[in-house]
């Protein structure tokens, strides 16, 4: 594998395949700071930009849109609680929060850097793990898929701060939410008031509401018409020594989470990084203080979208199926080019597959070594006063939404979000669950359906089948573990009260 993997770095620092590396690293960064846009919508406008490039150009700034954007949408999420990126929802709940504080310069870093050793991480995968993983990949079927989600959507349970009752609720509002629109099966239209919503509804408009909308309606009525004053030194972007020894097991579980999710087919970047946020507020000795801008919080998810999206790669290069819609347009544009993505395509088009990794590699020094020094740029973002500030956001939100499926319906459900999410937070309900019940729920249900339609309604197939039994037993563990700390933390709150 190292002998394939230096000549993919030998067709990488070749000099116009190194700029075009560069134009996707930069424009993904770009595209990820607008809130609503994302790498979808920068990708399928550079998509005709391909007929003039080769195979491997083109693959490798587009590859570089995808991943750039990851970075990017930290900064947003960070800065003004709009998640640039669907898989950037995760970082509003602690980066938001340390920016507050006046600490942005130094979630700014943490976000970088723990998306730096993600991406590297998952690089390392590619190349040391590329045909293992998509052996496993392969024998994922229905009744694995089905209880990979009910796993999530369990653990997405443990994400709110408050009450798992209320993070539970929240999930299943989420799933109410996903049902809207045709049904994937049968065709018909469910929840469907009115035509508009036959499509059901945008991710980008739930998610821009619940958290760009509302964070704007929530503090424009007390947030002072400027900025607040800010002085950043290296020494604030820096984490102390206590600091970053906290974030070498977060960095590595997120890292190591991240990997996996993205090399299964369907999930991606955004499932990853809910996945790794749970997980690390499940391993935390101090999970309250998660929510208040705990920066293992920000550090896992950040490491884990980023290695999701390298290893994303796995199942669209070697497979030909697309994870999300951003590979399902890279798997255009190699059609375009007239390359079948496939088992076939590591023999038949070894520069192309390999120059690909290699250009993460490369790809991921890059947007390390522009984001480092421009972080104080960003901060700079805060000083700019909030009464001129706010417009400006919300006709960003308003633009980034209407051009992912040109609908005025859209724009006026990111807006509805946006009030639901702000009395949401008001009466201690996050948004966050809601989200990844959104994600995960049509995607259970097609799983599950086409698990009992595969196998005649028995339900005894989601038990029967090791990977699957393996998934059921942690579910079981999970809601065991979850029961007995509640009942732990009641017995102690009894005692404790005179």
């Amino acid at each position: 594998m190292i002998d394939q993997f230096l000549l993919g770095l030998s067709v990488v620092m070749q000099p116009h395949i190194l700029m075009y590396a560069f134009i996707g690293v930069f424009i993904g960064q770009l595209i990820g700071v607008l809130p609503g846009i994302g790498a979808i919508t920068a990708i399928s406008l550079l998509l005709p930009v391909t007929f003039y490039l080769d195979a491997t150009t083109s693959m490798i700034m587009l590859a570089g849109i995808y991943y750039g954007s990851q970075y990017g949408g930290s900064i947003a999420s960070i800065l003004l609680n709009l998640p640039g990126t669907p898989s950037s929802v995760v970082t509003c709940l602690e980066g938001y929060p340390l920016s507050q504080d006046n600490r942005a310069g130094l979630a700014l870093f943490v976000a970088a850097f723990s998306s730096f050793i993600g991406g590297m991480v998952g690089v390392a995968v590619l190349v040391l793990a590329a045909i293992p993983m998509t052996l496993i990949a392969l024998r994922f079927g229905a009744p694995e898929y089905a209880m990979l989600v009910i796993l999530g959507l369990l653990a997405a349970s443990l994400i709110g701060t408050g009450s798992q009752i209320r993070s539970f609720a929240m999930v299943v509002l989420g799933i109410a939410l996903g049902l809207v629109g045709a049904d994937q099966t049968t065709g018909y239209y469910r929840f469907v008031a009115m035509p508009e919503l036959a499509d059901g509804i945008s991710l980008v408009s739930l998610a821009m509401g619940l958290f760009g909308v509302s964070e704007i309606i929530r503090n424009a009525a007390v947030r002072s018409p400027s900025g607040p004053p800010l002085s950043i030194q290296m020494r604030d972007i820096i984490p102390t020594k206590a600091e970053a020894r906290s974030l070498g097991l977060p960095i590595l579980r997120g890292s190591t989470i991240g990997s996996f999710f993205g090399a299964l087919p369907g999930t991606g970047a955004a499932i990853a990084s809910f996945m790794a946020y749970a997980m690390e507020r499940r391993f935390s000795r101090t999970p309250k203080k998660f929510g208040t801008g705990h920066l293992p919080g920000l550090a896992a998810p950040e490491s884990a979208n980023n290695a999701a999206a390298q290893t994303g790669f796995i199942p669209t290069l070697t497979l030909g199926i697309p994870g999300d819609a951003v590979m399902a347009l890279i798997i255009g544009a190699l059609i375009l080019n007239g390359i079948i993505p496939g088992p076939r395509l590591m023999v038949d088009q070894p520069e192309l597959f390999w120059g690909v990794i290699a250009s993460f590699f490369v790809g991921n020094i890059i947007l390390l070594l522009i984001n480092i020094p421009l972080i104080r740029l960003w901060v700079l973002l805060l000083r700019i006063p909030y009464q001129k500030l706010y417009p400006v956001i919300i006709v960003m939100i308003c633009v980034g939404v209407y051009s992912h499926r040109t609908s005025v319906t859209d724009v006026v459900l990111t807006l509805a979000f946006g009030v639901l999410g702000y009395l949401m937070k008001n009466y201690r309900f996050e948004p966050a669950p809601v989200l990844l019940g959104f994600v995960l729920g049509p995607l259970l249900e097609d799983n599950f359906r086409r698990a009992m339609l595969l196998y005649g309604g028995d339900f005894t197939i989601f038990v029967t089948r090791p990977i699957s039994a393996v998934l059921v037993g942690c579910s079981v563990l999970l809601i065991a573990f979850a029961i007995w700390s509640s009942f732990v933390a009641r017995r102690f709150s009894v005692r404790s009260t005179p």
